[in-house]
């Protein structure tokens, strides 16, 4: 079992080593207690890359459902390429 504040702040990569961003917050299911989903903060090129406008202060965070990650120990790493995440559905509520 791991504390969930320890998955904050990790840097998550795509499959082909592309560092997306940092992990920043994750949805809980209070039903299951199982993390749904991550949300993580774009890097500024990633942001710009998937054509994002990036704000003048901030970033821009992306919700990813677990079934997107591959494993985390010193960082995430994510199951699915960069391009292949352009396809990726948002997460609902």
């Amino acid at each position: 079992m791991v504390e969930i504040t320890r998955l904050f702040w990790k840097k998550a990569f795509t499959a082909d080593n592309f560092e997306l961003g940092e992990i920043n917050s994750a949805d809980v299911d209070m039903n299951t207690w199982q993390i749904k989903s991550m949300f993580v903060n774009l890097t500024d090129e990633s942001a710009q890359l998937l054509g994002f406008k990036q704000p003048f202060l901030g970033k821009i965070t992306v919700c990813l459902p677990v079934s997107a990650v591959k494993n985390i120990a010193d960082h995430a790493v994510l199951n699915q390429t960069f391009e292949q995440l352009r396809n990726l559905k948002q997460c609902k509520e």
